[in-house]
């Protein structure tokens, strides 16, 4: 019996991570990506493992899916995570009056923290701000994104998904009643457009992800892309991720990176997602802001600033207080358009959560009833993506 064909669109974290868990499960993949692997949002991140307690008090479903799926990516990939840990840190009298929201939405949330006096904190961490009132230890992380999602893309290739990069979507194949069976693409290698036939189509192209469904024909998801700015700097003056200890916002987390570390973000809107532009103000206010929590970045040269773009659920609301959770989208139910699938929203942190919820559905549409074994079976190593791929060509 052949085996059912899917194709996945977008080789973003979320993309490998579908790619894997269909592999898995018996499904022939094809994976089509306009660039290389992890070309968009997914390459440009600050490389945060959440812990979930940034959205411990306004957002707790993503907060437990964040810590849940912490605990399962430093289990099965851990070659790719540094299990250094972050401190939550209180400033001001605005920052300690978010203390007790913030205790209480992490037991919310079973998230493990510690509370530490300033002389602990200082000591775990001296570049920190002396003013600093009161921290607490969470179990944040960080890790390697181009190595996260070839580790994903190695064990799809194991399972014998196939990996087109450099191959833009063109269109979707459409049988007479509007439904989707395949895709046209762009190889841009040989210039050629190519069609792909597949018994369900899975739309994880990120904030990409509205344009892509829209050629199935009239189809609005709701999404809301919301770029933000984060400036690295050349030197590792933290060992720990370091939050601000109060709502989210703008420039309040500290990720360290090799020998460097990384201030990050700002919140805005866009409408060309292919050409958004670094801001000089957003990044002084990068500066600014990292500079409360950590001095020394005054005296720090500046390694770079980028942009990435969340594909985030719009829900009516600002980009600071839209969830970070995310959603599955059947467009059959949605908009009477079958083989079609969108996966959506959502973290790195939680990419592989978001593959299984895809996965089910996709199954459950092809009639088969396979579980997820994901959370389970170790990652292969990053370098085996490299070997898959040089065989495959060969």
């Amino acid at each position: 019996m052949d085996k059912p064909q899917a194709i996945v669109i977008g080789a973003g974290f979320t993309g490998v991570a579908v790619a894997y868990d269909l592999a898995q499960r018996g499904i022939k993949v094809t994976v089509l990506e306009r660039g290389p692997l992890v070309n968009g949002t997914s390459g440009r991140t600050h490389g945060l493992l959440h812990s979930g307690a940034r959205y411990a008090v306004d957002d707790q479903e993503s907060a437990i899916e964040c810590i849940d799926e912490n605990l399962v990516l430093r289990k099965i990939i851990p070659q790719v995570i540094e299990p250094n840990g972050g401190l939550f840190i209180a400033l001001n009298e605005s920052d300690m009056a978010y203390r007790e929201a913030f205790i209480q939405g992490c037991a919310d949330c079973h998230i493990s923290i510690e509370e530490l006096n300033p002389r602990q904190a200082l000591t775990l961490e001296p570049n920190l701000n002396p003013k600093l009132i009161t921290a607490f230890k969470v179990p944040d992380g960080t890790f390697d994104p181009l190595r996260l999602a070839m580790g994903f893309a190695a064990s799809a290739n194991t399972h014998g998904a196939e990996f087109h990069l450099f191959c833009e979507v063109q269109d979707f194949i459409l049988d007479g009643m509007g439904n989707v069976k395949g895709v046209k693409y762009l190889d841009r290698s040989s210039n050629q457009i190519n069609d792909i036939n597949s018994d369900i189509v899975i739309n994880a192209a990120g904030v990409w992800a509205g344009e892509v469904a829209a050629l199935a024909g009239n189809i609005d998801l709701p999404i809301k892309p919301t770029p933000g700015v984060m400036v690295a700097y050349d030197q590792r003056l933290c060992q720990r991720v370091i939050n601000r200890l109060n709502e989210p916002g703008d420039g309040d987390i500290i990720v360290p990176q090799r020998k460097m570390i990384t201030v990050g973000t700002t919140s805005f809107e866009a409408d060309n997602l292919d050409y958004i532009p670094v801001f000089d103000d957003q990044v002084q206010l990068m500066f600014d802001r990292g500079c409360e929590l950590i001095p020394a970045i005054k005296h720090t040269k500046e390694r770079g600033a980028f942009m990435a773009s969340r594909p985030l659920l719009d829900s009516g609301t600002k980009g600071r207080s839209l969830t970070r959770t995310f959603k599955c989208f059947d467009h059959k139910e949605s908009d009477n358009v079958d083989g079609l699938v969108t996966i959506t929203g959502g973290k790195a942190t939680t990419m592989r959560l978001m593959a299984e919820k895809t996965a089910d559905l996709v199954c459950q549409k092809l009639g088969m009833h396979v579980p997820c074994q994901t959370a389970e079976i170790p990652i292969l190593s990053y370098r085996k993506f490299h070997i898959a791929q040089t065989r495959e060509v060969a």
